[in-house]
């Protein structure tokens, strides 16, 4: 089941996608449903990927694909349509991609995180522009980086990691730990002997290894941003 906004929403999606050959922009479709901010837009596109009615297309910033409406978005006619009716499949065809131009959303920007020996995750009212298509489904955050611990991951002080939330993590994901709920770390998660045992991307460091009471998993990495000055 969908809600009203995510019927409105990808209702629009493909009405534009007819019209133009282009998904509309995050800005338009903020307007166009009514909405206060363009975050509520990324959630309601998250959900509708997650549910398999639509997803983005890698590298294409602006570019959604609807993968299938909504049963009851779809008009009798074209849903008892032969499958090999030419005239059918004519008018479903969404006119040929152009090339997107690029959109960003405004996400929390939280911080400070330790890429080192754990320090204090500050909790901030800031904001920071990402690119869309730098973020999968699900809510996130941005952290930035502090220290040289994870530069074999090809992580660097001062770069700005993208978090998603999530309380759960497979081992060998790199995490946001929050450790004896005081301080926050960047590190891969490892469970080995019963004990959380935070691993470190560089050998001049040593693995950090806590009781699991004593370590709670606040994100997983989604993706970084590099500023080059």
């Amino acid at each position: 089941m969908l809600t009203a906004k995510q019927h409105e929403l990808i209702r629009f999606i493909q009405q534009r996608l007819e019209e133009t050959g282009i998904s509309p922009s995050f800005e338009e479709m903020k307007e166009a449903l009514d909405l206060k901010s363009k975050s509520g837009v990324h959630r309601l596109i998250s959900a509708l990927e997650e549910r398999g009615f639509i997803r983005r297309l890698a590298n294409r910033a602006r570019a959604l694909e609807v993968i299938r409406m909504p049963e009851d978005a779809v008009p009798a006619a074209k849903r008892s349509a032969p499958a090999n009716d030419p005239v059918s499949v004519a008018r479903s065809a969404p006119p040929a991609m152009r090339e997107p131009a690029n959109d960003v959303i405004e996400i929390p920007l939280h911080g400070r995180i330790a890429a080192g020996a754990p320090i204090e995750a500050l909790e901030g009212q800031a904001s920071m522009p990402v690119p869309a298509a730098l973020l999968g489904p699900g809510e996130h955050y941005a952290l930035e980086v502090s220290g040289d611990s994870m530069v074999e991951a090809g992580i660097f002080d001062g770069d700005y990691a993208l978090v998603r939330r999530t309380d759960t993590a497979r081992d060998g994901e790199i995490v946001v730990a929050l450790v004896r709920n005081e301080e926050a770390t960047l590190k891969y998660l490892r469970r080995v002997n019963g004990m959380i045992q935070l691993d470190p991307a560089n050998g001049a460091y040593e693995p950090q290894v806590y009781r699991p009471d004593e370590v709670v998993v606040q994100g997983k990495l989604a993706g970084l941003l590099r500023r080059y000055h």
